[in-house]
């Protein structure tokens, strides 16, 4: 009645003919009333108290519900407006220095309660863009409360989504008015408003800092405009500095304004004023932490308390990339104040060193081997940690319990907070409660997590965590749990009265609070731990609730940071859905089922929560990776899912069925699985469960702990293959009926698996070895089963057509194709990982494949190209000296023996292929004369039980090319040496590693007139035997030789071709070219070998016969040539494991270090210039034209002798002899 007769226009007032006494009088009792609450309120009456009951019951007279029967008139409308504009104007005694200097007081949480509530009721009868019309008119036209009207921006931007844009379009008007009338009331109402904005969080307005940055960072800014603007800018802020908070400066200076070049003393100026302020307030720039957010506007951390921070974080960053962070790094040269002071202090903190060191020890030790860390203080560290050791067991039972007493105490107002959250969760429609209510939780985690939460947003940068082993602290650990717990309580009070599209806001809300770039990584960790580690163990309603705050994550993943995680994972960072969807997996049949339980939640909460969205927004809310892993347990757990669907399958979303006690889960997932909106999601391209996406989901099974049996799981596994995918067209993920296709897909899926970490019983430490994988070893059986079909299906064995290349070497050609190349380490061992992979996989499949199918009715070879091309380019450079390995070398020879098989004329067929070997691939003939003993009693009872007859002639030859070898370890003569010659030369220097020969003089004797081309041969493999010595020093059994032993058989067979006058220099000048040695040799060695011949070349250098070497006219060019690749090696850093093995023992100093052959090469070579004939120069020239940055006293001598006059000879001692 008094806001009827209060507010009524004056036109109703006629015509009710009431006196004008009454409304006058009806309008100043409610003013006197509203003056008494806010009066009460400033002067701090305490809850419980009669005037409380007073204010708290007058102010309940601000109900909607209330005003239903006079919702026809304008009254309660002006009425909320005259109240709104009488509280914001109550009392305008605090000035704009006090509002700057107070207003962080004045935020949401830190208001009265009855205030706020008090906001919230004037709100509703207002719009939004009403409210913040009415604000800025009562600004332009009053003195104001800053207090009331600072708070109430506060509880506006919280309580009203839809207002937290129009106060950012307010501002941007705000601040224009005032750049272009150099208005200041606008400035400061703009600046304030802002702030105070800001103060709520990220999920409400945007951080000061970034604000202020895209404010004025850029030339688009309205200070930009003339000299005029940024006087008064700069003006404006050096007014504010001696109210504002150092935190508000900080900010100015790290991300100032952009100013032109002409009027850069202007912002010199106000830096200098600012720098000033804040050493008067003891607050340094230099102090400040590493990884400190300037976004936050609360009071400035302590250094000791930053710094303990930024050794966290220091430590996080160090652990995923195992390098010094380049913060910590900085800091130690440019910021070294903080630095010593501060940083070094909290990172040494003296501690019970663990058995293993952790990575806050290998980053101590990182820092220390850098010298980042004073001698002094190291020392003073190791003595604390020590004594530290030694009252161990005095002080750990009372530091457990100061813990815990610490912990109790902010849990309690923030345990209080969620519980008030619960209770306004009874009625979704009050928006304006529940957004109330997880401002005050907000507000209150910072506490409890015992540093004040950072105002800044957490997108922007990366979060790190290890997935194997998450670790949170104690205090981290209760309040992730008391969220956690709260939220899921929440879930299945809400989902008590409601679905979840009805259920309000909430759920979005609070998961946005925990949001904050220092609270999100403990959420993330703590799910984690629960998710991947406790999964089976967690409860229906823990799987429900983190399952459905899982989806309100992945909802706001287009703000939040991208988590990289240790392995096993990816390298790249993984969005929060991704991450989530890799804590689920299938290793165990527990894993499994909790993987089943959890999706299934996830997409049903999906499904009712974003029913009435479109099905673009839909799919956006959802992982296509946790919907694939949900086809995936379904398929195979339940054989009923394999059936088609039944067009009247319709059932809806099984939400609620799960949120009964005794909620069946398995019956929930198949009736989700047979759910219409599900099916049709199940259409869109990204929801495809494709061919490679089951199978590297079917590898992570283990066998010995599924759920399946093996028949079972044979069953399943052939009814995906056969049934479900190979039929499937491509577009949808299958393999359009082509199993050659299915073939190369899983091969590729395999190798993949392989290079994993997931293969290596998920272990970071795991060493890369074939014999460590572990996973679904089925799958494989599946691709023998598969590529045995494909042997015998059309087509095979005996086409007429002409060979195709086989599928597998396609795989690899590719796969090759896509590496980096080059031979620095990290390249290396990424082909080598991947070549074992290939033969891994070659070495499981029909031996056939490796030499190929003879054609029928033709004497043709069968097609080995695509084999000795990998042999050529891959294999070779990852075999030790001249030979593949024993496994390898076998399975080529059974895919031999199985053509020939095959073949009208097995004996032809296997002379045709081993004399291609001769010429294109001679690696796999000096193969099978190292493994001869072992390969050919194989090969004689294959030949006779199935071929019989004698063997044929290239084999013939392989076995006179070992007798020949053999015999010259023996007493009596040696036999002849069968061709080629380079054959016969493997053969004796493979018998002479075998029989572990100190000297071979005596076989160098025996060999007689056997040929010169033989022994330059053999000095080519011996060559290859040193180099091997040096980078396998520990070689292989009856391979590898030491180096010593390796060195005195190079030397004495460079003797022997010496006392011959061979000429060996060409072992040094190989190519491929022209079809000589080179065509064959470079086929036998390593790239690396090949490179490596100049630090072999120079090895020798104590054997030469300098007055021999000299003579001849090559030599000067080959040593030339040899000495500048030794340095180009060495500035490449291709001798570094040359030097790293002759540093373990002291008797190959001398012999295997690089830059003390470098230093013997350069001697030997300034003597030998000057003794070298004229001839010696002619190809000189083009060495020094090539190489000008060469040892200049090498290029010296080379050029004065080349260029002395004819008689330069006659003065050299002459040759008598």
């Amino acid at each position: 009645m008094f806001v009827l007769r209060g507010f009524q226009k004056n036109s109703d007032l006629r015509r009710n003919v009431e006196p004008e006494q009454m409304g006058q009088l009806a309008f100043v009792v409610l003013q006197r009333m509203l003056i008494f609450a806010l009066e009460a309120l400033a002067a701090g009456m305490q809850d419980g108290s009669p005037q409380h009951k007073v204010v708290k019951c007058w102010f309940g007279v601000f109900c909607g519900h209330t005003y239903d029967r006079m919702i026809s008139t304008d009254c309660p409308k002006r009425f909320f407006s005259h109240t709104l504009t009488q509280v914001l104007t109550h009392k305008p005694v605090l000035r704009v220095s006090d509002a700057v200097q107070m207003q962080k007081e004045w935020s949401f949480a830190k208001t009265h309660p009855l205030l706020t509530g008090l906001y919230r009721r004037l709100f509703t009868m207002l719009s939004p863009e009403e409210l913040v019309g009415h604000l800025q008119e009562v600004l332009e036209t009053h003195e104001v409360n800053w207090q009331h009207v600072l708070s109430c921006v506060s509880t506006l931007v919280i309580c009203l989504p839809e207002a937290q844009q129009l106060v950012k379009d307010w501002v941007a008007r705000l601040l224009a008015r005032a750049f272009e009338n150099c208005d200041l009331d606008s400035m400061v109402t703009a600046f304030l408003v802002v702030r105070q904005a800001a103060l709520e969080g990220p999920s409400v307005f945007p951080s000061y800092a970034d604000w202020f940055q895209a404010s004025f960072g850029s030339s688009r800014g309205s200070h930009c405009c003339s000299k005029k603007t940024l006087v008064f800018l700069f003006k404006f802020l050096s007014d504010l500095v001696p109210f504002e908070a150092p935190r508000y400066m900080q900010a100015h200076i790290l991300h100032p304004p952009l100013v032109p070049s002409k009027y850069r003393s202007l912002l010199t100026d106000y830096v200098t004023l600012a720098k000033t302020r804040l050493a008067d307030l003891k607050v340094s720039l230099e102090n400040m932490g590493l990884y400190e957010d300037l976004s936050s506007a609360r009071d400035v951390t302590e250094p000791h308390s930053q710094a303990h921070q930024d050794v966290e974080k220091a430590i996080a960053v160090f652990e995923h990339t195992g390098r010094i962070p380049s913060a910590v790094m900085e800091a130690s040269i440019f910021r070294r104040p903080y630095y010593t002071a501060h940083f070094l202090p909290a990172l040494l903190t003296p501690r019970v060193l663990p058995k293993t060191p952790d990575p806050r020890a290998a980053l101590i030790e990182s820092l220390r081997r850098a010298d980042k860390i004073p001698p002094s203080l190291y020392s003073a560290y190791c003595q604390a940690c020590s004594a530290a050791e030694e009252k161990k067991p005095e002080s750990a039972a009372p530091g457990m319990k100061v813990e815990a007493v610490r912990a109790e105490g902010p849990l309690g107002p923030l345990a209080a907070a969620l519980r008030e959250l619960r209770a306004a969760m009874t009625d979704p429609t009050q928006y304006d409660v529940v957004a109330a209510r997880v401002a005050v939780v907000s507000e209150r985690l910072g506490a409890a997590l015992g540093r004040a939460e950072e105002d800044g947003s957490s997108g922007g940068s990366q979060i790190q965590l290890s997935v194997l082993t998450p670790g949170l602290e104690q205090q981290e650990r209760e309040v992730a749990d008391l969220l956690l717990t709260c939220f899921c309580q929440n879930l299945i009070v809400a989902s008590s009265f409601a679905s979840p599209d009805r259920q309000g806001p909430w759920a979005s809300r609070l998961v946005t609070a925990m949001c904050g770039r220092r609270l999100l990584p403990v959420v993330l960790t703590r799910l984690c731990q629960l998710l991947r580690h406790q999964g089976p163990s967690l409860s229906a309603s823990h799987v429900l609730g983190l399952a459905a705050l899982v989806v309100h994550l992945a909802e706001s993943r287009s703000v939040l940071p991208e988590v990289r995680v240790g392995l096993p994972a990816p390298a790249e960072g993984l969005s929060v859905a991704e991450f989530f969807s890799s804590l689920l997996t299938f290793r165990t049949s527990e894993t499994s089922l909790f993987c089943l339980k959890f999706c299934t939640a996830v997409i049903s909460y999906s499904l009712c929560k974003y029913s009435s969205l479109s099905r673009d927004t839909l799919c956006s809310c959802l992982s296509p990776a946790l919907v694939k892993k949900f086809q995936f347990i379904i398929l195979r757990l339940f054989p009923e899912a394999r059936d088609p669907l039944c067009p009247e399958d319709t059932a809806d979303p099984p939400w609620r069925p799960l949120c009964r006690p005794s909620a069946d889960w398995q019956q929930a997932a198949l009736c989700l699985w047979k759910q219409r909106t599900f099916q049709e999601l199940l259409k869109e391209k990204e929801f495809h469960l494709t061919y490679r996406d089951w199978l590297r989901l079917e590898l992570e099974i283990q066998p010995e702990v599924d759920c399946l049996s093996d028949t079972e799981r044979w069953d399943f596994q052939q009814w995906a293959i056969h049934e479900y995918f190979l039929p499937k067209p491509s577009a949808a993920g299958g393999c359009d009926g082509d199993l050659q296709v299915a073939c190369a897909v899983l091969v590729d899926v395999l190798i993949d698996f392989r290079q994993s970490s997931k293969s290596y019983n998920y272990s970071e430490n795991s060493d890369l070895v074939l014999s460590g994988c572990s996973g679904n070893r089925d799958i494989f059986s599946r691709l023998q089963e598969m590529a045995a079909g494909l042997e015998q299906g059309p087509g095979a064995p005996h086409s007429c057509s002409p060979p195709q290349g086989h599928f597998l070497f396609g795989v690899f050609r590719r796969r090759l194709q896509a590496l980096a190349s080059g031979w620095d380490a990290a390249a290396r061992l990424q082909r080598q990982r991947e070549l074992l992979a290939y033969k891994w996989i070659l070495l499981g499949l029909p031996p056939s494949i490796v030499v190929g199918r003879p054609q029928a009715g033709r004497p043709a070879a069968p097609d080995c190209t695509e084999f000795f091309h990998l042999v050529n380019s891959e294999l070779r450079n990852f075999s030790h000296g001249s030979a593949l390995t024993h496994d390898l070398t076998v399975h080529f020879f059974r895919g031999l023996l199985s053509a020939c098989s095959q073949s009208g004329d097995p004996s032809l067929t296997a002379d045709l292929v081993l004399t291609a070997c001769q010429t294109e691939c001679p690696l796999v003939l000096t193969s099978a004369l190292l493994w001869w003993p072992r390969l050919e009693p194989e090969l004689r009872s294959r030949w006779r039980r199935c071929l019989q007859g004698p063997l044929p002639q290239e084999l013939q030859r392989l076995w006179e090319a070992q007798r020949f070898g053999r015999s010259c370890l023996l007493p009596d003569a040696a036999s002849p040496a069968p061709g080629p010659a380079w054959l016969s030369a493997a053969a004796l220097y493979f018998e002479i590693q075998r029989a572990g020969k100190d000297s071979v003089k005596s076989q160098l004797e025996r060999l007689g007139c056997q040929g010169e081309e033989l022994v330059v041969f053999l000095f080519f493999f011996s060559l290859m035997g040193l180099l091997s010595s040096h980078l396998t020093p520990h070689g292989r059994p009856r391979q590898a030789v030491d180096t010593p032993k390796a060195l005195d058989i190079c030397a004495e067979i460079l003797g022997c071709l010496e006392k011959r006058r061979v000429s060996w220099l060409v072992l040094f000048q190989l190519t491929e070219t022209g079809g000589g040695l080179g065509h064959v040799l470079l086929r036998l060695a390593p790239d690396q070998y090949v490179r490596l011949l100049p630090f072999a070349f120079y090895s020798l250098l104590s054997y030469f016969d300098e007055d021999a070497v000299t003579r001849e006219d090559a030599f000067l060019h080959v040593a030339v040539d040899m000495y500048l690749k030794l340095i180009r090696l060495f500035v490449a850093g291709e001798t570094s494991a040359l030097s790293t093995v002759a540093s373990r023992s002291r008797e190959r100093r001398g012999q295997g270090d690089p830059v003390g052959l470098i230093t013997e090469a350069r001697r030997f070579l300034l003597r030998s210039i000057p003794r070298c004939p004229k001839e010696s120069f002619s190809n000189v020239a083009e060495l020094l034209a090539t190489s000008a940055d060469c040892d200049p006293d090498v290029r010296a001598a080379l050029l004065s002798r080349r260029q002395a006059g004819p008689d330069a000879d006659l003065y050299r001692e002459p040759r008598l002899f």
